[in-house]
């Protein structure tokens, strides 16, 4: 399968040098007593904010991690994305942007403790939850004590936590707090399949505090919650509710306060005034509590791996994950950190680090996108993959993480005759030999009228995931076409498949053609950040030098791509674009971002 970081950053890695060995403790960093946390005897508070190393850049986790502590945090909250690191089954990676101990340890070498979130699930608007595709596909009982879901969890955590475990506080490292799963109590009520978990991380040598993170209400508390592990909450406004949930002697502690909130695509840009977050967590300080921050600095869904709700008709969410975040995609910084540093400036002993200066970003500048072949011409060049079935297969049978899978099939029709694709996973382009015949959507549309002559041709189908689902009860939700295509009442029978790799397409000449590929020459005098955008395209993916930035889509709210300053070249660039709807005629680099008109939103 190929790797869409691989070409940029998955090479050698530097690593920063192995600590001193330090004798463990005789117990964990933190613990709780009578409402409060206590480290090393001592009242305390976790301060935090969550950045997903896998959303950044490693050659931004220092920059990231240093404006986090200049904020007034001193801790960090990461989730681990399983699927991030196990794409193939058994093909487990921590190298280049996978290496989550270079992140933990530069994290302490900032000054900043660490709270890790280690899966199986995390949500976090991440495909499928984090749950690798290649699981969901043949487990149905995903978040369960199924057999067959431990045993995979079992073999993740068995290659995970060995490398965790000498990162803790009680062996020198910055790690004193990992959380078990994630609000687990929203849709689950399997309390061995937590037992499990806790027990395995126990058992793999975490001694660190253990701690859930579940909704405020009791049923989510009652269902989310493991003994031996500290009840932590989400929320956006629910201080008082947290503070009636919270459970016996436990420390009061909101795990993920929603300062901002994602994007879905079609949705306006969800925006926090910094006085409706600020007011919340000085709610929180002042009833002693303690704060993660969700996002600090939200980063990007680089490559396909975006998520997606479901609420009634699929969400799926876009490429930033800025989240509306005191640390902007790109590091710049907000009216929020400004607010937030002198919120808990007064819970340091000393002075706060000095403020970074924001980064610096490409000048204005605009260069032709040249049509070099037509989508058809990319997909045809592509080999078959599984030989001819009587029925369509999915991503999941053909091992297909996410994308573009093209299908096709002989088909004879009669006169006024309607094609219908049942089961649709997401987003179908149409064509019948060389005739594009239209867009299937499966929430809008999922029948089109045949040429009304009738006649027989090749269908080709071009399916698209637009994000795998990564919260509630459709998880683990299949992509490609779950069920028939017909004519009329005839199943369409025969069908060979071909999986579109997540590497650069080819841009040698081709057919050009409104859609499909094209490529733009970006001269840029030294490598630094830039916004890119494709005015007049309508759907499509991009690389930048070979690296996948993720999508577009004219439907918005989104309107440019962040491409970070380590993908640069000094002197020529190449963009290549696919669009599968119909190319704009310039890739255009802008000096800010454009993520669409705002609304005010709030996580309850």
């Amino acid at each position: 399968m190929s790797d869409l970081l691989a070409a940029a950053v998955d090479g050698p890695t530097a690593t920063l040098a192995d600590p001193a060995p330090a004798a463990p403790s005789s117990g964990p960093a933190l613990s709780w007593r009578a409402g409060e946390l206590i480290r090393r005897g001592a009242p305390h508070r976790i301060l935090s904010g969550a950045i997903h190393y896998f959303r950044v850049h490693p050659d931004q986790w220092e920059d990231r991690l240093r404006r986090l502590a200049a904020m007034g945090a001193n801790t960090v909250d990461t989730y681990v994305a399983w699927n991030f690191h196990e794409r193939t089954e058994g093909d487990v990676r921590f190298d280049g942007w996978r290496d989550i101990e270079r992140f933990i340890r530069l994290a302490g070498e900032v000054g900043l403790d660490v709270f890790v979130r280690p899966s199986p699930y995390i949500c976090a608007e991440w495909s499928n939850g984090g749950i690798p595709f290649w699981l969901s596909g043949r487990v149905d009982a995903l978040r369960t004590s199924d057999p067959a879901y431990l045993a995979a969890v079992d073999a993740w955590y068995d290659e995970l936590i060995p490398r965790l475990a000498p990162l803790q506080a009680a062996h020198g490292g910055p790690i004193v707090a990992v959380q078990i799963e994630n609000e687990y109590g929203s849709f689950g009520s399997d309390a061995a399949h937590l037992v499990h978990l806790r027990d395995g991380l126990r058992a793999r040598g975490i001694v660190e505090m253990l701690t859930t993170a579940d909704g405020i209400t009791s049923d989510m508390i009652e269902h989310g919650s493991v003994p031996g592990a500290m009840t932590t909450f989400t929320f956006g406004t629910g201080v008082a509710k947290a503070v009636e949930l919270r459970r016996g002697d436990e420390a009061l502690m909101c795990s993920e306060l929603w300062g901002g909130w994602f994007d879905h695509w079609g949705e306006r840009h969800h925006v926090r005034s910094a006085a409706s977050m600020g007011g919340t967590v000085g709610d929180l300080l002042a009833e002693g509590g303690s704060v993660s921050l969700y996002m600090a600095h939200g980063g990007t869904n680089f490559g396909l791996w975006n998520g997606a709700n479901h609420d009634r008709v699929l969400q799926p969410t876009v490429t930033s994950y800025d989240s509306d975040a005191p640390i902007g995609e790109d590091g710049t910084l907000n009216d929020k950190f400004h607010a937030l540093r002198a919120m808990l400036a007064p819970f340091h002993d000393g002075e706060l680090p000095e403020i970074p200066a924001d980064p610096r970003r490409q000048a204005a500048a605009s260069a032709p996108l040249v049509p070099v072949r037509s989508l058809l011409d990319v997909v045809r060049a592509l080999p078959t993959t599984g030989g001819s079935t009587p029925m369509p297969r999915t991503f999941e049978q053909l091992g297909a993480e996410d994308g573009l899978v093209v299908y096709e099939a002989p088909v004879s029709f009669p006169a006024e005759a309607t094609l219908t694709i049942d089961g649709l996973h997401d987003r179908a382009t149409v064509f019948l030999d060389d005739a594009r015949l239209g867009t299937l959507d499966r929430d809008a549309q999922t029948s089109l009228a045949l040429p009304a002559s009738g006649g027989r041709g090749v269908l080709t189908i071009i399916v698209e995931s637009l994000g795998r689902i990564n919260y509630g009860p459709r998880t683990g939700e299949g992509k490609g076409i779950m069920g028939s295509v017909m004519v009329g009442r005839r199943f369409v029978n025969g069908w060979t498949h071909r999986i579109v790799p997540q590497g650069a397409p080819d841009a040698a000449s081709g057919t050009p053609s409104s859609d499909g590929v094209a490529v733009a020459r970006l001269d840029v005098a030294e490598p630094l950040d830039a916004w890119l955008a494709f005015p007049g395209g309508s759907k499509g993916m991009v690389w930048l030098n070979g690296f996948l930035l993720g999508r577009y889509w004219k439907i918005g709210p989104q309107e440019t791509l962040y491409a970070p300053a380590p993908l640069w070249r000094e002197g020529a660039n190449e963009v290549v674009v696919l669009d599968l709807d119909g190319l704009g005629a310039a890739v255009e680099i802008r000096e800010r971002p454009s993520f669409g008109p705002p609304e005010e939103f709030i996580g309850s």
